[in-house]
C-alpha cells in the first residue's frame, strides 16, 4: 500500500470507540472547515470547526460533535489563480460521504451513515465468467412501467428486488444485472433548461453515496441511511435469487464540468490536483464532458480504490464496468499506460480479487481506442464484435439488395464467434471479450433492424447528437408501421443478431428491453429521455412475447452446452480441458478452404464445436449460418455423417422448437438464418 493510500484509508467520517473523526484530502487549501447542520432544518448551521493539516495533504478533525447521522458539509479556502476554484462561501460535499442529501437543485449536504445491515446469511452468487450473461439495465427504467409493481415501487431500488422483476430475469436466464450509474449524480443545467434530465446518469458528484432519485419516496423522506438500506435489500434479494449486481461506474470525470462549471465538491477542495489542467487552467478533457480526473495524482487513484472497496465489501456489489476507462489509465503526460498504478492496484488488491472488472476500453482523447491493451484481469467491451455482426446480418444484406454484392464474407465473423483472439490473446482467453450487439448508447435491437438513420429530435439538439455510423438496416421501410412481411424480416434479423451473440465465445451482454424488442422510435442517444421511450416495456404483443421466449430458449441452450461458451481459445485437433475443438465447414460439408475464407460472397458458414470437462464429459454442437437472403441446402460435415444431429433452435421460426428435430445428411436454411444442432 502506498503512503497516500494508507493515509486515505480512513478519509471521510469514521468512528473509533464512539469518537468521530473526519479526514479530507487537499494539497492546495489553506483552510478547511467542517460545517455541521441541524438534521431537521438544513438551513441552520450548528457549528463550524476548522480541520488541521497533516501528512500527505490530509486535513483532519476529531471531535465529540462528529456523530452517527450527522448532517454536514465542508468549506475550503485557498490560493486564487487559473488552476484553482476555492470559494469559502460554498458548502461542499465530502468526496468520501456515504450519504448525500439533496436540499434543492443547487445544494447538497453530506450525511454520516452506518454500515450495519442484516444480510441474512445471503452471499454473492460468484458466477464463473464463462457462465456469465450480463443484462445491462437502468435502475429506474427496468421497472418504471411494470404493472405488477405497486406504484410506489416502480422505478426504484426496491423495484429491482420485487418478485416480478426477479421472475423475469430468471425466466430469460441472465446471471448478472449491470446497472447504469447509481452513484449520486446531477443533471446538466442545459438539460434542465429544456425540461429534460440526464437519464443515463453519467454525471457523478459522489462515488460512495447511492443516487437519491432511485429510492422510494418513503426512503428519500427518511434520509440517506434508509436509501442505502433499501439498495442493500435489493442487492441481497437479487443475490438470494442467484443474480449478480454489477455497477457501471464513472470515475473518468465528474459533474462539475469544465473551468466554468458549477462547484459541488472536488473543484472547491483542490481543482489543481483533482483535475487535469494546463498552467493556464484549461482543462484536458478526454471524456467529452468538460473535465477529466487526474490519475497522475496518487490521491485520485486512492479515491477510486476506496470507492471500489466500499461497494465491493460494504454494499456487496459483484463487479464494475468502467466508463471511458482509457482516461483512468492516462499517466502524468496524459498518455495511456497499460501498467498504470490504478490498474495495478485493482489487479493486486485482495479485497477486489473476486469482483468482475469490465472496461469500456476507449475515451475521446488522443490515442483513446485501447481495446485489447488492458491487463488480463479486465474483460473489455468489444466494439469490433458489435460492428462485425451488424455488418454481416444487416448492411451486407442491404448492400446485396442494392448492388448484388455483400462486400463481406465469413472470415471476420468466424473470428468474432471464436472470442476475437486477434484482439484479446491473453490468459483469460475468450473471457477477455464482452460481446454485445447493442448497449444503452445507440439503437435498440428493434431499432437497428427498423431504422437506417437516427431520429433524435426529442433531445433538443437538432438531431446533431448521436452517432451516424450505426450499421443498421430498415429492411425497406423507415420506422414503425411497416407491412407484415417487412416486420417478419426484421424479427428474423433480430433473432439472427441475438443468436450470434449468444452462440459466440466470450461474455455476452444484452441490453434490457431487447429481449422484448423495445423501441426508442429511432433515437440512438436517449440519454436525456426519462420517459416511456427509454423504459423497458412490460405490456407485450404476441410477437414480443414470442421473441422473449425465443431469447430465453437460446440462453437456456447456451447455459446447457459448454461448447457454446468455451473458457479457452479453440484448436483444430482435439478438445482438451483447456481448449475447445473448433472446425469450420462450407456448404458442401467440407473443411473451409482459403478461397472460402477470402471470398466476400461466401455467406454460409458451419461451425463444429466440442468441449471436454474436468470430469470427462463431452459436449458437441453444430451451428449453421446462412447470411444470404436465398435458401441454402447445407450438407452436414462429411466427417460426422451418420451421427445423430438434433436441431434445437432455428432463427427462421418465430417460436422456439417444442421438441428437437432429428436431421441427417443435410439441412435447409431459410435466408438469412441460423440453426443450432446438438450431437449425441
Amino acid at each position: 500500500m502506498s503512503t497516500s493510500a494508507a493515509a486515505n484509508s480512513c478519509l471521510g467520517v469514521s468512528f473509533h470507540d464512539g469518537v468521530g473523526t473526519i479526514r479530507v484530502y487537499s494539497g492546495s487549501a489553506t483552510d478547511i472547515w467542517l460545517v455541521i447542520f441541524d438534521s431537521e432544518d438544513p438551513s441552520k448551521i450548528l457549528n463550524e470547526i476548522p480541520l488541521h493539516p497533516g501528512d500527505y495533504d490530509i486535513w483532519s478533525l476529531t471531535s465529540p460533535e462528529i456523530t452517527q447521522g450527522m448532517t454536514y458539509g465542508i468549506r475550503a479556502d485557498g490560493p486564487v489563480g487559473p488552476r484553482h476554484g476555492f470559494n469559502k462561501d460554498l458548502v461542499l460535499i465530502d468526496p468520501y460521504a456515504r450519504g448525500v442529501k439533496r436540499i434543492n437543485a443547487r445544494d447538497y449536504q453530506s450525511v454520516a451513515t452506518s454500515d450495519e445491515f442484516d444480510w441474512q446469511g445471503v452471499t454473492k452468487p460468484a458466477t464463473p465468467m464463462d457462465q456469465t450473461i450480463i443484462y445491462e439495465a437502468h435502475a429506474r427504467g427496468l421497472t418504471r412501467n411494470n404493472p405488477d409493481l405497486p406504484d410506489d415501487l416502480r422505478g426504484t431500488y426496491a423495484g429491482l428486488a420485487h418478485p416480478s422483476t426477479i421472475a423475469h430475469l430468471q425466466k430469460i436466464g441472465v446471471t448478472s444485472v449491470e446497472l447504469l450509474p447509481i452513484h449520486q449524480l446531477i443533471s446538466e443545467p442545459h438539460l434542465i433548461k429544456m425540461g429534460l434530465y440526464n437519464y443515463w446518469g453519467y454525471n457523478t458528484i459522489n462515488y460512495f453515496a447511492p443516487h437519491h432519485r432511485y429510492a422510494t419516496i418513503a426512503a428519500q423522506n427518511a434520509g440517506p441511511q434508509a436509501m442505502i438500506d433499501e439498495l442493500k435489500t435489493a442487492i441481497r434479494e437479487l443475490h438470494r435469487a442467484g443474480i449478480e449486481v454489477i455497477l457501471d461506474v464513472v470515475y473518468n470525470h465528474t459533474a462539475e464540468g469544465g473551468s466554468r462549471g458549477l462547484t459541488y465538491s472536488y473543484r472547491g477542495l483542490d481543482a489543481s490536483n483533482y483535475y487535469r489542467q494546463d498552467d493556464a487552467g484549461n482543462y484536458h478533457d478526454t471524456t467529452g464532458c468538460g473535465n477529466s480526473l487526474n490519475f497522475g495524482n496518487s490521491h485520485v487513484v486512492d479515491l477510486v480504490i476506496d470507492s471500489l472497496r466500499y461497494w465491493t465489501n460494504e454494499m456487496q456489489i459483484d463487479g464494475f464496468r468502467f466508463d471511458l476507462a482509457t482516461t483512468l489509465a492516462r499517466d502524468e503526460s496524459n498518455t495511456f499506460d497499460p501498467h498504470h498504478p490504478l490498474l495495478r492496484r485493482i489487479v493486486e488488491d485482495e479485497s477486489l480479487s473476486s469482483a468482475k472488472m469490465i472496461v469500456e476500453p476507449w475515451d475521446v482523447g488522443l490515442g483513446g481506442w485501447q481495446t485489447g491493451r488492458f491487463p488480463d484481469r479486465f474483460s473489455e467491451w468489444n466494439d469490433r464484435f458489435r460492428d462485425t455482426v451488424r455488418r454481416f446480418w444487416l448492411t451486407d444484406i442491404a448492400n446485396a439488395r442494392n448492388s448484388g454484392q455483400h462486400w463481406n464474407g465469413v472470415g471476420e465473423l468466424a473470428t468474432r464467434l471464436s472470442g476475437s483472439r486477434d484482439i484479446f490473446d491473453g490468459p483469460s482467453g475468450p473471457m477477455g471479450t464482452v460481446n454485445f450487439i447493442t448497449a444503452h448508447d445507440g439503437f435498440t435491437l428493434h431499432d437497428v433492424v427498423s431504422y437506417n438513420v437516427k431520429h433524435n429530435q426529442a433531445n433538443g439538439e437538432g438531431n446533431r447528437d448521436g452517432t451516424t455510423n450505426n450499421y443498421s438496416f430498415n429492411h425497406g421501410f423507415e420506422g414503425e408501421n411497416a407491412d407484415a412481411e417487412i416486420m417478419a424480416q426484421r424479427r428474423k434479423s433480430a433473432r439472427n443478431l441475438m443468436a450470434t451473440l449468444l452462440l459466440s465465445a466470450g461474455v455476452p451482454m444484452i441490453t434490457a428491453g431487447d429481449e422484448r424488442l423495445k423501441t426508442q422510435l429511432g433515437n440512438n442517444n436517449a440519454y436525456c429521455q426519462d420517459t416511456v421511450m427509454s423504459w423497458v416495456n412490460w405490456d407485450l404483443t404476441a410477437h414480443q412475447q414470442d421473441f422473449e421466449n425465443s431469447i430465453a430458449s437460446l440462453i437456456h441452450l447456451r447455459r446447457s452446452n459448454p461448447a457454446l461458451r468455451p473458457s479457452g481459445f479453440s484448436n483444430f485437433d482435439e478438445a482438451t480441458v483447456d481448449s475447445e475443438l473448433a472446425r469450420w465447414y462450407n456448404s458442401a460439408g467440407e473443411i473451409m478452404t482459403e478461397d472460402d475464407w477470402n471470398n466476400p460472397e461466401t455467406r454460409v458458414l458451419v461451425k463444429y464445436g466440442k468441449t471436454l470437462s474436468q470430469d470427462g464429459q463431452v459436449n458437441e454442437v453444430l451451428i449453421v449460418f446462412n447470411g444470404a437472403e436465398e435458401e441454402f441446402v447445407v450438407a452436414l460435415p462429411l466427417e460426422h455423417q451418420g451421427r445423430a444431429f438434433s436441431l434445437v433452435w432455428d432463427s427462421a421460426l418465430e417460436r422456439p422448437l417444442e421438441q428437437p428435430a432429428n436431421v441427417t445428411g443435410s439441412t435447409k436454411l431459410d435466408g438469412p438464418s441460423i440453426q443450432l444442432f446438438t450431437l449425441a
